[in-house]
């Protein structure tokens, strides 16, 4: 009775009526969960937790594909492996989204709640963003353990943050003091020098003339900040500059505000920096700070926290701190004290969250000493401990190291995890540090002495424990014991400094190992921005329905400027992954991502590659259908289907002939590849070899070569089963190779393939394929089934993909002869081949005349040593056989017509080619080898012409 099987499976592939139903089987059958006391070798990663603030964007898309299917692949490899997930409260973007929302919504500021009141609005926005990033990562295919799902601010990492706070700073390494730090005026709270971007600015040097005491003349300053010069605590010279030595320890009255400050001399000042002489603002500049600190300067702040003027700016109080640049500019001018203002151009530090213009700015903080982390940090990645790969980030590894400042690690926000220190209200200097969940006994005893630190931590502080944390630290579970180290981290070179740099130096400071031994830094998605140059200033970008046309192949006009350029919004460049998915399945998605993943700071991603990957799920699919109908067969046509028996009985190597060898040898070379590949984090190769080799190799090739024998046109029937046995054997093995990059679509096929076939058990004495293909079929599910490994070495022949690398060249030249001479396609023709009687391509050819006919369209097929005088013909060379194919008369004319335009270009080619050698000066000043290759180029033409002619005159 014939298996119904082919009948339900549709002629093309539908993703979203698959995807579904197998994350759910996965999901529920317990497929992602890890087993701390399983007796494999344990492989663990953990997330790189998203912030809570929205939907994932293309960039979370590639780095948690990435992830999957290197997690995938381990699982099939034996591994217990584990997938840790989770979340990231993102501290100052959460908190930014949030204000904002409210705003709208009520009204109100943040500080028009109580902080209880405005946490609870946090948490309830975190709930519904979380579960959304959560469907997206299961829509996406990602298959983590979510019994073990985690949140930066659960009671675990919350407990693990205040036991390592509590540990540093029993040791020392946490302070708290005034100190610049980097001010967001937008968010109003510090950041840490790693989340400070830089821009070059087009701005302005204004040189001002200061008045010295008792009006002996004037001292000009430059500066790229005037604003800042209400906070001027001294002018200050080189100590070598001779233009200033009489000048050192005088008075200077500072315009604006009549305050007396003096000249000072240090060595940090540039004499050869504008006027050689600077304002020195200790409170509002880093160098200026170091230059207060060792002159004791005075600090004064004239910037209030959201970035204007303080009252010690005098009549411009209030205003921003742009606005007081203008203002204090034109007071300067009314006063006659601007020397000239020169073009500048200069870096300006950015907030990495809320993008705008960074203030120094003088306030206390809590800090963490890095001086004596630093040696380890870098020892780590010197001796191996850590492998950064690529290796070329190395170097700015080791240059972030060598500029190491101490680490502030307190935010002014409400949302984070608050600093475990108490105060005493009436002794402040006097305080408590609690690693617990509750407060202190001396806080819980006397609540009203005592007050908590309102600020929060930094973020990237609780995600440096996330290797460890997410594993149950400072408790020494069982998940910790298993699985700490982590295998490897996967993530955007991006965060480098922010987040894997803390983690190892967090990593080996709890547990005294590295959290993980190598990690992988993907590149940064780049898409492509289209706008046209705007009326006035600037550049329009173009809206999404007029970009997408050209993003989909369609020819760019001269007025439209395009470039790749890092994905923003507001560039509009951004892809969205779920709408992707929506259009092409997860899987062409995830293969896409795959391919475009290469070892580069940069990843151009082109939607087209998502509509190239759709094409490729739907080859799988019907090449996988074709497979499935002749394992079926046909008993209506006497056409026995493989039963489970026939094929555990194993593969009848006598039978096999050059197309199964030859298909067995491309077999090893992509098990081998792939494999590679993955383990060196080359996914575009990876996602290539496996591309090519079932499109071109099995597809293209294989299943063509095979039709004859599973039609009945050629062989016998054990030859059909021989070849139904090995079809079964490429497709088990290219869906399980396939998996960790197209999971849905390979386990859809595998669990078709499974029904056809049942779980076989494969004798002692079948070949090693049958055995683990058997073996495999016993599996589940795809997702647990052992990942292809080479079972034969010696079947990866070169000799034989030599042999075979021949046969195809020749049908490759027949196509093109065929195509040239616009056959159609059941027009059969004569073939003739030409070479010596003793040349074993000759012979090769003749002992693979079955492969020929099964891939192109031929008639009669003939080997001699002589050309044959048949009349009119076409002719090309292949290796060392020629290739001669009598033309039917009906296309003679044709062929005619085509020789006759060919003999012409050639013809003009010499022309062009003989006119440059007659020329005298070109003899005697061009290059002798390019002369030499002009040469060369004039015989070739010349004997092409004369074959040409020949052939027009034989027709």
């Amino acid at each position: 009775m014939n298996n119904p099987l082919p009948a339900e499976l549709p002629t093309s592939y539908d993703a979203k009526s698959i995807e579904a139903t197998w994350y759910r089987v996965w999901e529920e059958g317990g497929f992602f969960c890890a087993d701390a006391s399983s007796p494999k070798p344990p492989f663990s990663i953990v997330i790189p937790p998203p912030n809570v603030t929205g939907v994932l964007h293309m960039g979370h898309a590639l780095v948690n594909t990435l992830q999957d299917i290197i997690v995938r692949w381990h699982r099939m490899r034996g591994y217990e492996a584990l997938w840790v997930p989770g979340t990231d409260h993102a501290g100052i973007s959460m908190q930014t989204v949030v204000e904002r929302r409210l705003l709208l919504e009520t009204g109100k500021k943040r500080k028009d709640f109580s902080r209880n009141e405005f946490l609870t609005h946090m948490w309830s926005c975190k709930e519904e963003n979380e579960q959304t990033i959560l469907r997206q990562l299961r829509r996406l295919g990602c298959s983590c353990d979510w019994s073990r799902q985690r949140f930066t601010m659960d009671e675990g990492n919350n407990r693990a943050v205040r036991t390592m706070f509590k540990k540093l700073f029993d040791a020392g390494l946490i302070y708290r003091g005034d100190y610049l730090v980097n001010w967001d005026p937008i968010t109003q709270t510090a950041i840490a020098d790693d989340e400070v971007e830089y821009e070059e600015h087009a701005s302005a040097l204004w040189y001002f003339k200061y008045p010295l005491k008792g009006n002996e003349g004037y001292l000009t300053i430059a500066t790229t900040r005037p604003e800042t010069m209400l906070g001027d605590t001294a002018v200050a010279v080189s100590p070598g500059d001779k233009r200033y030595a009489h000048l050192i320890g005088k008075t200077i009255v500072l315009p604006l505000t009549a305050r007396e400050i003096p000249i000072i001399a240090d060595p940090h000042v540039n004499p050869a920096f504008g006027s050689g002489a600077v304002k020195i603002t200790p409170a509002h500049d880093p160098n200026d700070y170091q230059i207060g600190l060792a002159h004791n300067l005075p600090f004064i702040t004239i910037m209030t926290v959201d970035g204007r003027i303080t009252s010690a700016g005098g009549a411009f109080a209030g205003l921003t701190m742009r606005q007081a640049r203008g203002s204090i500019v034109a007071a300067m001018e009314q006063l006659g004290l601007v020397d000239k203002i020169e073009p500048y151009t200069h870096r300006v530090g950015i907030s990495y969250r809320s993008k705008a213009i960074v203030e120094p700015f003088l306030s206390k903080q809590w800090f963490v000493k890095m001086e004596g982390f630093a040696q380890k940090l870098r020892a780590a990645v010197v001796e191996k401990k850590v492998q950064l790969i690529p290796a070329h980030w190395e170097s700015t590894y080791f240059h972030w190291i060598d500029n190491l400042r101490d680490w502030c690690i307190s935010r002014q926000l409400w949302w984070g995890h608050q600093i475990p220190i108490w105060y005493n209200k009436k002794e402040p200097h006097k305080m408590v540090c609690s690693a617990e969940l509750e407060p202190p006994a001396e806080v819980v005893a006397a609540p009203e002495e005592w007050v908590q630190d309102e600020d929060v931590l930094d973020t990237w502080f609780s995600s440096a424990l996330w290797p460890f944390a997410s594993l149950g630290w400072p408790d020494m579970t069982a998940d910790l014991a298993r699985f700490y180290p982590n295998s490897t981290l996967i993530t955007g070179h991006d965060i480098l400094f922010f987040w894997v740099a803390r983690m190892i130096m967090m990593g080996e400071y709890a547990l005294g190992q590295q959290p993980f031994p190598e990690t992988f830094l993907h590149g940064l998605i780049f898409g492509k921005s289209y706008w046209r140059e705007a009326s006035g200033s600037g550049i329009l970008y173009l809206d999404a329905d007029e970009r997408l046309q050209y993003e989909l192949g369609k020819a760019v006009p001269a007025d439209i400027h395009c470039k790749w350029e890092k994905m923003s919004k507001s560039k509009g460049n951004t892809i969205d992954p779920l709408e992707m998915i929506d259009l092409y399945g997860t899987d062409a998605v995830r293969m896409a991502l795959c391919a475009s993943a290469s070892q580069q700071r940069e990843i151009d991603l082109d939607r087209r590659r998502f509509d190239e990957y759709k094409n490729f799920s739907n080859k799988i699919w019907n090449g996988a259908r074709f497979v499935f109908l002749h394992l079926q067969g046909d008993l209506d046509k006497g056409q026995s289907p493989l039963t489970a028996e026939a094929f555990a009985s194993g593969l009848d190597e006598g039978l096999l002939g050059l197309e199964d060898r030859w298909m067995l040898s491309k077999l090893g070379h992509v098990i081998n590849n792939v494999n590679g590949s993955l383990a060196q984090y080359h996914f575009d190769h990876a996602a290539m070899e496996a591309y090519d080799f079932f499109w071109k190799e099995f597809c293209a090739y294989y299943v063509e070569i095979v039709k004859p024998v599973l039609f009945g046109k050629q062989g016998d029937s054990a030859q059909r089963t021989n070849k139904q046995r090995l079809l079964a054997i490429a497709l088990c093995t290219a869906l399980r190779l396939m998996h960790p990059m197209a999971p849905f679509i390979t386990e859809e096929l595998f669990q078709r393939l499974k029904k056809l076939l049942g779980s076989p058990t494969a004798g002692s004495g079948a070949d090693p394929y049958t055995q683990e293909v058997a073996k495999a079929l016993q599996a589940p599910a795809c997702i647990v089934a052992p990942y292809p490994e080479v079972v034969r070495t010696t079947d990866i022949n070169p000799a034989i993909e030599e042999a075979f690398a021949i046969v195809e060249k020749v049908v490759y030249t027949l196509r093109n002869m065929r195509g040239e001479m616009k056959l159609p396609p059941a027009a059969a023709i004569d073939i003739y081949f030409v070479g010596a009687a003793d040349d074993p391509e000759l012979a090769l050819l003749q002992e693979s005349s079955a492969l020929i006919r099964a891939l192109v369209r031929v008639g009669m097929l003939y080997f001699q040593g002589e050309e044959p005088r048949i009349g009119a013909a076409s002719m090309a060379v292949s290796g060392r056989i020629k290739i001669i194919v009598p033309i039917p008369e009906q296309f003679a004319e044709q062929e005619k017509m085509r020789l006759t335009k060919e003999q012409q270009k050639v013809r003009a080619a010499l022309s062009k080619v003989e006119l440059q050698l007659a020329s005298s000066s070109f003899i005697a000043n061009a290059p002798a080898p390019l002369v030499e290759q002009q040469r060369l180029m004039r015989a070739a033409l010349v004997a092409e012409l004369a074959q040409l002619m020949g052939r027009l005159s034989e027709m």
